[in-house]
């Protein structure tokens, strides 16, 4: 029987409404703690964004991602950036073939950007002409080789990772790039607790599985739902209220983002604070976006938007602070 769309979007509300609890039960076999990241990623892969993660060696984001990819069975590949990468080595490249009746083509190669779900590990060390080919292909979900462009699989999720520790000869992205990323997730330190939990795990003969809970077909579905979505204006008006008050020079600006603020956040910003809480609203159970959705999402649509002064530098002014200061500034609407 074929499903009209309401009943489609009734369907994927409940799937996703039911399926939180079964990806949590599912990740902890592999993963220790998290719960927030895990969220997050979940909210801009339903949303159909990509994420910026953020932190040291070692705390399995790679495992993360690989696992969320077979939860959804989605085709995984991970890319190692280094300094010598090329566009061609992620995107494909033409080759010359010769077929058996002894007649030559050029014949397209894909790159192992050709998957559903891309780890893009330590994006900045490799050169921006690199970088541009990957976030060319996040944009438009093709590439362009020889003339011809080729359309990549849908759903395409990408996850960039960055070493914040490692900083020599590194590659920093553009603001105008990183404003291409829904959310910078941070990912951090586990708690002594959940470290001996993964040590105990990792150093035995246990071996986790993942079961498949979802499809590709069902991610795409997703992502028409989730922008279905109801949000009531005065939601949205302080959403953009959020990015405009990051901006400096501006009239009604706080003093302190003129002071400790170098650059504010776009109208990208607004846009994703709004399509991640209608990700996170159906993501617990509800069918409609509140203020709590909002504010929990300022952190990650805002951390790589606003880019704190030398003088906030100087003076200890974290872009977290920052973005405290502007939830206390901003006066939120009526719950």
């Amino acid at each position: 029987m074929t499903l009209n769309t309401f009943e489609q979007e009734q369907l994927a509300v409940q799937q996703i409404r039911d399926g939180r609890q079964q990806i949590f039960d599912q990740l902890s076999h592999v993963i220790v703690g998290q719960e927030d990241v895990i969220e997050q990623l979940l909210i801009s892969l339903f949303a159909g964004g990509n994420c910026l993660i953020t932190g040291a060696p070692g705390l399995a984001k790679t495992l993360l991602v690989r696992s969320i990819a077979q939860i959804f069975d989605l085709h995984f590949q991970r890319i190692q950036f280094t300094p010598d990468l090329m566009p061609a080595d992620i995107t494909g490249t033409e080759i010359l073939q010769e077929s058996d009746s002894g007649q030559r083509t050029m014949q397209f190669v894909q790159g192992p950007i050709f998957a559903n779900v891309i780890l893009a590990d330590e994006i900045n060390r490799t050169p921006p002409k690199t970088q541009a080919a990957l976030l060319e292909a996040m944009q438009e979900h093709q590439v362009t080789a020889a003339g011809t462009s080729y359309k990549l699989d849908e759903p395409f999720f990408v996850l960039a990772t960055q070493n914040p520790i490692e900083m020599e000869g590194t590659y920093p992205l553009p603001e105008a790039q990183l404003d291409r990323f829904m959310f910078n997730v941070k990912i951090d330190y586990l708690s002594q607790d959940d470290e001996v939990k993964v040590v105990q795990q990792t150093t035995s003969d246990y071996k986790p599985s993942i079961a498949k809970l979802f499809s590709a077909d069902d991610v795409r579905r997703f992502h028409g739902t989730v922008r279905n979505v109801p949000v009531a204006e005065e939601l949205v008006r302080y959403a953009v209220q959020l990015a405009d008050a990051s901006r400096p020079g501006r009239d009604g600006v706080p003093d302190f983002v003129n002071q400790f603020v170098n650059w504010g956040a776009g109208l990208r910003a607004a846009q994703n604070l709004i399509l991640g809480s209608k990700a996170r609203a159906l993501f617990n159970g509800r069918s409609h976006v509140n203020l709590n959705d909002i504010q929990s999402l300022a952190h990650p649509v805002l951390r790589h938007r606003v880019l704190p002064s030398y003088r906030a530098e100087a003076e200890g002014i974290s872009v977290e602070k920052i973005i405290d200061q502007l939830l206390e500034h901003v006066t939120a609407p009526l719950s």
